[in-house]
């Protein structure tokens, strides 16, 4: 079976959608009998060039057109493939050739910017003395590197790319043909992903129509295509224009993990700019097609930074970093060894037995668990920037840590299975110090009222007071 874009192909030229600036014109002359004997169609890739001069090759020979036919007045003509002198010589002795069955010889040079300067030359030769039953029709996407001589003597035609309103409207049409059961929301992600091209846009369509035998959604595409939520777009804008680093790099990391593309979190993000451009993100906007291999990754973390190396060290750091920064700071400084003064007098043997010359200065070996102190907000606020999913179910839970293990105690069987997914596991190692363990008990099991008398004994050593018992589940 067909493409959809083969099968939905124009065949002629009032068939042609969203290019009346190009198909008017040409619509009045071929009716007026003025057929000039050189044209050049300029516009971005996928937006019917080839296929107009296709049927302006036809139309102007009454040819029936038909998308497998073969004419050998008409021919094509790669200017990627055949771009050298001897093509174009080659080319330059075959137009002496009369037309076998219409009234023109029409060449299609599809790229035509490709071809050499040498090879311009000599094309250029047979442009100012075209026999009189020739025609060229050139198209390329890039009309700078056509040298003048060329473009001077042929009549230029712009494409356009299709308005989202005049795509969506044609995509409706041809869904209603196929019978293909789409919601509005999720033709709307086809028609921003084809970018105005009609090729892409339905090469798209077609791609995604065998998604469901039901109707298709907006989730069932965005999942296909990899894209990333419209709320991560705005997240991202947002997060960049307060200056908040480390919330930028926790959704550019989980965007990665969800398998989407940087260079697709860049496209998202310039479209999004331009649909609402402000003059904070200009800057944004110039960087972000920078955006592509090799390290991406990086470039697009760099894009969307507005600060300093060293901001990016003290904002971008790990959870387990962050925590055990903060418990670094708590810890108090120990004195510098000071230098014993001579001794006055003979110390006495009492004083020689209960004190050595550096007692004072001789550091005290630490124990880990009595160092180790965890703040449950701080721990829920990272958990939350990392994970969505993980930071909802955490609100479900209760907990108690012993010195070495953080308990948690979930409330239902599929908060339990979702916390300890091997991924999720991951991420809630991360947001505690290194050394601390964690176990996810079943929801039969409830925190032990002796093991949390026992775990507030000891944080009050730690803490110099009295800590009490809140009563709900949370000794920290």
């Amino acid at each position: 079976m067909k493409s959809l874009y083969r099968r939905y192909r124009p065949l002629k030229l009032s068939d042609v959608i969203g290019q009346p600036q190009v198909t008017e014109p040409l619509m009045k002359s071929l009716k007026q009998g003025k057929v000039n004997h050189a044209y050049l169609f300029i516009g971005p890739r996928g937006c019917g060039k080839t296929s107009v001069a296709r049927i302006l090759a036809h139309e102007v020979n009454e040819f029936k057109y038909d998308i497998e036919d073969e004419y050998i007045d008409i021919v094509e003509i790669d200017g990627a493939s055949n771009r050298g002198i001897d093509n174009i010589r080659d080319l330059r002795e075959k137009v002496a050739i009369a037309p076998s069955s219409g009234k023109y010889k029409v060449y299609i040079i599809d790229e035509v910017h490709m071809l050499t300067k040498e090879a311009f030359n000599a094309l250029l030769k047979t442009l100012e003395e075209p026999p009189k039953h020739v025609i060229f029709i050139m198209a390329t996407t890039d009309a700078y590197k056509v040298p003048v001589t060329i473009t001077s003597r042929a009549q230029s035609f712009t494409f356009k790319l299709a308005e989202p309103s005049v795509m969506f409207e044609y995509l409706k049409s041809i869904i209603d043909k196929e019978k293909i059961k789409i919601t509005d929301d999720a033709l709307k992600i086809i028609v921003k992903r084809g970018g105005g091209s009609f090729r892409d846009t339905l090469s798209l369509l077609d791609q995604l129509s065998s998604l469901s035998e039901d109707e298709i959604t907006k989730e069932m595409v965005v999942d296909a295509l990899g894209l990333p939520e419209d709320e991560v777009i705005k997240s991202l804008i947002s997060a960049y224009e307060n200056g908040e680093t480390g919330k930028i790099f926790n959704i550019i990391k989980d965007s990665l993990s969800a398998g989407i593309k940087p260079d697709t979190i860049a496209s998202e993000l310039i479209a999004s700019i331009i649909d609402s451009p402000g003059p904070g993100l200009m800057e944004l906007l110039a960087k972000l097609p920078d955006v592509k291999a090799p390290y991406a990754e990086a470039k697009l973390l760099v894009a969307l930074n507005r600060f300093d190396v060293q901001s990016i060290t003290a904002t971008v750091s790990t959870p387990r970093a962050q925590m055990q920064a903060r418990q670094a700071a708590k810890q108090p400084t120990q004195a510098k060894p000071q230098p014993n003064p001579a001794p006055q007098s003979q110390p006495t043997p009492q004083s020689q037995s209960t004190t050595s010359p550096n007692s004072e200065s001789a550091p005290q070996p630490a124990s880990p668990a009595t160092n180790i102190d965890l703040d449950w907000d701080q721990i829920l606020n990272m958990a939350q920037e990392k994970s969505d999913a993980i930071h909802s179910q955490l609100l479900k839970t209760k907990h108690s840590f012993d010195g070495e293990t953080l308990h948690i105690y979930p409330n239902k069987k599929i908060t339990k299975n979702i916390l300890e997914r091997d991924n999720n596991k991951k991420i809630l190692q991360d947001l505690i110090p290194s050394g601390v363990k964690i176990t996810i008990h079943d929801t039969t099991e409830t925190p032990n009222n002796e093991k949390k008398d026992a775990v507030l004994s000891r944080l009050s050593d730690i803490m110099g007071g009295e800590v009490s018992n809140d009563g709900g589940g949370n000794p920290f």
